[in-house]
């Protein structure tokens, strides 16, 4: 018997190394970012299927910014809610990330 455990999961991907100043907090924590989507086998990410949109996200304030600029509100997407580590939407009804296993819960 052979079982076979797969599936896609998001990795955030750094774009660039080069940190720039953060028009939010004033730090130079802001870093260009990127959630792919990977192919994954036994949890283990093995290849990219499908890039996502770079971002802008400050590591000291968690201010999140498109590619030029200008802040995204990224508080509620599509009624759920946003992980305080990895920034991805997850239910609200989740007690920890499903994605990191942050908790979600203050």
């Amino acid at each position: 018997m052979f079982i076979f455990i797969g599936g896609i999961q998001p990795k955030t991907v750094n774009i660039d190394k080069q940190a720039r100043n953060c028009p939010a907090c004033s730090h130079f924590n802001l870093h260009l970012k990127r959630i792919d989507q990977y192919l994954s086998l036994f949890f283990i990410p093995l290849f990219p299927v499908k890039k996502g949109m770079p971002f802008l996200i400050c590591e000291n304030c968690n201010s999140v910014f498109s590619e030029d600029g200008a802040r995204m509100d990224v508080s509620h997407s599509g009624g759920q809610s946003l992980c305080p580590k990895c920034k991805i939407p997850v239910n609200p009804d989740f007690s920890f990330c499903p994605y990191c296993g942050h908790s979600l819960r203050k």
